[in-house]
């Protein structure tokens, strides 16, 4: 409980008259001897009001507060969240309410000011952007009271326990599903190359039409109907994409608001929806963590919700990579050929480790190595030098892109795909990768 602005200016007041009378019976100015018995009383009797007052505050009823908020919330994405507040007084009332956000949770709009009506719920609201993921609890609203004069304002502490979860940015991957796959992928910036012959699976068959070729002419089919009879064929289905994510110390970099671990889970989830759609099976495997987690490949568009549950707590660590112990766990539960994506940061200080797990597993399955680059590696190169400390920077970033283009180019050499991307890239490269290697038949 505090004192409301009221009390304090009429405090104000009061002392200033008393000062004012001090000052002058020091000048020895006469007065009226019932000025400042006049002016202790208008302070006794505030004090005493003040002190009713108080009393008074800590008898009213609690207000009711109730929280409207998603079960789900989207890394990065602005959500509004609303209070529904209610009092059981006959008056109107103006109160001020502060949501106890967890940290990690940034918001607009608070503390909020709200003018209750009696017998009526007021419902306010405030906008709440996630900046981790994760669970996360709301245990509590702050209201400030004011008492029935106005002398006073007591805090009070009103227990609105709720749960959410913060899960990477699926909310584009949803929005999606509204427009054709091939129109969504092209207003995200996927490039899709174009298709060289004809898929290897077949789909059906149908009348022969001008432009096709006399191989794809299904002779029995054509006695039986005594016309020209072609088969169709679509891409192959049924194809299998397993994740390889880093959670370790390389992946804690950071070049804007979300880590490079974040920008990774986005990308794979995006490349997941599209595989799913296209009638493929994905799966995930984790290295670096605490406890690595491992998915095995399934289709069906359930999967993107198994997948999305399983990593949305996922966090990155201080741990280095073990490429060859998550290779042998791989291969020792992934028997079918599949497309193996591994998403890490490739380092100058990469040694022979790091091939020798991706020749291992290269020799059962068709790996792809995503590296995400530093947004700082393009910037400095472009910079201008002018002075020591700036050239000093430019030659160490210089060596260092060299030695990591020494490591790319050894692993190209060795038959090895990689990618060297910045990481708001990713997901598109991904995705354009993976079609591309789907519509050649290249798995």
């Amino acid at each position: 409980m505090k004192p409301s602005k009221l009390l304090l200016i009429w405090l104000t007041l009061l002392m200033a008259i008393g000062i004012a009378l001090g000052t002058l019976q020091a000048l020895q100015i006469a007065l009226p001897p019932s000025l400042p018995a006049i002016t202790w009383g208008l302070l006794l009797a505030l004090l005493a009001l003040a002190a009713i007052d108080a009393l008074r505050l800590k008898r009213l009823p609690a207000i009711r507060v109730k929280r409207h908020m998603p079960g789900s919330l989207a890394l990065g994405r602005w959500s509004e969240i609303r209070l529904d507040v209610e009092h059981p007084f006959s008056e109107p009332l103006h109160l001020h309410i502060f949501d106890h956000v967890p940290e990690g949770l940034s918001f607009e709009n608070l503390p909020l000011s709200v003018e209750l009506q009696p017998g009526k719920i007021s419902q306010v609201g405030y906008r709440l952007r996630p900046l981790q993921r994760g669970h996360f609890s709301f245990e509590r609203c702050e209201i400030n009271l004011p008492s029935p004069l106005g002398l006073w304002t007591g805090k009070r502490l009103l227990d609105v326990t709720d749960h959410t979860r913060v899960y990477p940015d699926f909310a584009r991957l949803y929005g999606g599903e509204l427009l054709a796959v091939d129109n969504w992928l092209s207003q995200l910036g996927v490039r899709q190359k174009q298709r060289r012959g004809q898929g290897l699976e077949f789909h059906q068959l149908r009348e022969f039409r001008e432009g096709d070729s006399l191989r794809q002419i299904d002779w029995k089919a054509t006695a039986r109907q005594r016309t020209p009879i072609a088969r169709e064929y679509q891409d192959e289905r049924d194809q299998q994409i397993i994740f390889m994510l880093d959670c370790g110390r390389r992946m804690r970099s950071q070049d804007d608001e979300l880590s490079h671990f974040d920008h990774a889970l986005n990308a794979c989830l995006l490349l997941s929806y599209v595989a799913l759609r296209q009638g493929d099976a994905v799966g995930l495997c984790t290295l670096a963590n605490a406890q690595p987690h491992y998915l095995a490949p399934v289709k069906g568009a359930g999967q993107l919700n198994i997948v999305l549950n399983s990593v949305y707590d996922l966090q990155s660590t201080q741990r280095t990579a073990d490429y060859q112990a998550a290779v042998s766990q791989l291969l020792s539960r992934q028997k079918r050929r599949a497309l193996v994506i591994l998403v890490t940061n490739l380092r100058d200080d990469d040694d022979e480790e790091l091939l020798t797990a991706v020749k291992r597993l290269s020799q059962q399955h068709r790996v792809l190595v995503a590296s995400l680059r530093e947004g700082v590696l393009d910037q400095v190169p472009q910079s201008t030098v002018q002075t020591l400390d700036e050239a000093l920077t430019y030659c160490g970033t210089v060596d260092y892109l060299n030695a990591r283009n020494e490591c790319h180019e050894r692993l190209t050499a060795h038959g090895v795909h990689t990618l060297d991307v910045r990481p708001q890239s990713l997901g598109t490269e991904l995705v354009t990768r993976y079609l591309s290697w789907k519509k050649a038949g290249t798995f």
